[in-house]
């Protein structure tokens, strides 16, 4: 683990410096079931809270759901995309696992990595695609520019903020707050360098936004939907 992190702070800093054109995707893998978790997800609180350009979420994954507590937000879907990374990076799935922009795994509730790693990804963002979006009725607009490059156009769907009273499990009797959980995750398109307009129906979820990610995991593009008016 301590080499993967140190091998990409030098690939990070290889790259050229500049101004981060994107939020940073940070991506927490969690579940009400695991007494490990609420520090983790206290953190991805306070990134979501902070005002710095982050865009945290929170996926509940199902393997927890078996050891006496179901999680009511547990996705299939998050379970799938953490067992991909796993396999892209090689350390098996756990929780709290946290990665940020697809590249870099580390343990949810190290706060110390978590802001090197967000520092890094900040200063250092030159492969990038511009993303935007809104909400037209029932449906969004969503907007990918042209770039180098290709991807999945990924619509994610969350909640703001759950509060769960944990009945049973290792979090038996704990209440948690948690923030950015996502309910939906789905690919609405393929980005192949060219511009690209997408109008997908709404996805599950008080809010939404838009990855795009390689097939090698890394996220180019994201930004978040804009609902505004229905």
């Amino acid at each position: 683990m301590l080499a993967r992190l140190l091998s990409t702070f030098v690939i990070l800093a290889a790259l050229p410096v500049l101004a981060s054109a994107r939020p940073v995707v940070v991506e927490l893998f969690t579940s009400e079931g695991c007494s490990s978790c609420p520090p983790a997800d206290n953190y991805l609180s306070e990134l979501s809270n902070s005002g710095q350009d982050v865009l945290p979420l929170a996926f509940h994954v199902t393997y927890w759901n078996n050891l006496g507590w179901k999680d009511p937000y547990s996705l299939d879907a998050a379970t799938q995309r953490q067992a991909a990374y796993s396999s892209r990076f090689g350390d098996g799935s756990y929780t709290p696992e946290m990665v940020v922009d697809g590249r870099i795994g580390f343990v949810g509730s190290d706060r110390a990595t978590g802001e090197k790693v967000i520092r890094a990804a900040k200063a250092n963002d030159g492969a990038s695609v511009a993303v935007s979006g809104k909400r037209r009725d029932n449906t969004l607009s969503i907007e990918v520019g042209a770039g180098s490059g290709r991807g999945q156009v990924l619509l994610v769907g969350y909640d703001r903020e759950h509060v769960t009273a944990v009945g049973r499990g290792e979090n038996g009797g704990r209440t948690l707050t948690e923030s950015d959980i996502v309910r939906s995750v789905q690919v609405v398109g393929e980005w192949t360098g060219a511009s690209l307009t997408l109008n997908p129906v709404l996805p599950a979820g008080e809010r939404a936004a838009v990855l795009v990610q390689t097939s090698n995991g890394s996220i180019i593009g994201a930004a978040r939907i804009d609902y505004g008016a229905s």
